[in-house]
């Protein structure tokens, strides 16, 4: 782990530095309370001086805010090319990210948060970061998302697919974008090669919350392999297949993608967006190069059995972005062998599609997510 050190008091002080979006420790910390003013604190910050927050905690929360729309008073520069204004907006972003960054909190060796104020923050820190174990810093931003994560954790994501709730953990992507998982829930299941409806095995890549291999389980699938290379993901699933009472029809493995041997059902929801990552929770949105999409497909005739289907959820927000083109999908479908049965749309229904202050609101508007049904050529 890396270490910050500062002045306080006259006295030479360190703390461990953690940062999920491995941000470096920051080079200059200083000390600052509930007398430290939003612009100077937006100064410093943008000059790359970290705040060591001492006073108040809803004030730190505040000065955050103050900050937040200073940062945001900055106009993004408007271009014709909507991948060339994608990649300004996410520059934008980013800055704004590592310039809010740098209002810290220290934690003490049991996670508390030694502030005026300040939430009880140590179980939501022990589900995010593990047993504590020493003094540590983090940016407010990553604490106020670790806070936000437990209370999902804790309450839950209703979905009405499986009349029940879904558990997400810190750094997985919740399933609060619904539609995709309503499109698992209503395609025709394929016909077995012995005529049946409904297949023994399934395999869900990239599984996350578990929430499609609970779907296909709660459809009549009688086996389901889910998969994911993140651990916390795995840990999720788990736990949330023991919730539904699915341990004897779903099994979680990895961390990889393919599992051993093949499924009559191949479900795979990969990440939408072919840019960078920022951070362990946008690896659910974001995949450079579109990798786990290539890979998908490319692995796909080797692990279907005869008959079988591989099913494709995909947003095609990247292509109304300009960072993939339909012709570049359909080519990678072909190159792979296979062919598409058919495709089921359907539109978003969360909020950022309606939020006409969003930069993106015009790609987002009219995004569509379809479920594409495949099979071996």
């Amino acid at each position: 782990m890396s270490t910050i050190h500062w002045t306080e008091t006259s006295l030479s002080c360190s703390a461990h530095w953690h940062s999920e979006s491995a941000t470096p420790p920051p080079s200059r910390v200083i000390d600052a309370d509930d007398r430290m003013k939003a612009d100077t604190a937006y100064r410093l910050a943008c000059e790359g001086t970290a705040l060591l927050w001492r006073g108040d905690f809803h004030n730190a929360r505040q000065l955050l805010q103050a900050m937040s729309r200073r940062s945001d008073r900055k106009p993004i520069r408007q271009v014709d090319n909507p991948a060339e204004f994608f990649h300004l907006h996410r520059r934008a972003r980013s800055h704004r990210a590592r310039v809010l960054g740098r209002l810290l909190v220290l934690l003490e060796d049991d996670y508390r948060l030694n502030l005026r104020r300040a939430p009880d923050v140590r179980q939501a820190c022990i589900e995010a970061y593990g047993p504590p174990s020493e003094p540590m810093a983090v940016s407010l931003t990553e604490l106020l998302g670790v806070l936000g994560a437990h209370q999902w954790r804790t309450k839950g994501v209703e979905v009405p697919a499986l009349d029940a709730r879904i558990h997400p953990h810190y750094g997985v992507f919740s399933p609060v974008r619904g539609e995709y998982v309503d499109l698992v829930a209503r395609a025709p299941l394929p016909v077995a090669t012995d005529g049946r409806v409904g297949h023994r095995t399934a395999f869900d890549l990239g599984t996350g919350t578990g929430v499609l291999a609970a779907v296909l389980a709660h459809r009549g699938i009688d086996r389901i392999v889910a998969t994911d290379i993140s651990p916390r993901a795995l840990a999720c699933a788990r736990e949330n297949v023991r919730r539904l009472h699915l341990t004897g029809r779903i099994e979680v493995v990895g961390p990889g993608l393919f599992p051993d041997g093949r499924a009559d059902l191949i479900v795979c929801n990969p990440p939408w967006i072919p840019a960078r990552p920022t951070s362990a929770l946008e690896q659910g949105v974001y995949d450079p190069g579109s990798t786990m999409l290539r890979d998908f497909l490319a692995g796909l005739t080797a692990h279907l059995e005869r008959g079988g289907q591989g099913w494709l959820i995909l947003s095609d927000l990247a292509e109304r972005l300009g960072l993939r083109t339909r012709r570049e999908l359909l080519a990678d479908i072909q190159a792979a062998g296979l062919h598409v049965v058919d495709r089921i749309d359907t539109r978003p229904r969360h909020p950022r599609a309606r939020d006409t202050a969003d930069p993106l609101h015009t790609a987002r508007a009219a995004e569509v997510t379809s479920l594409w049904r495949l099979a071996s050529s």
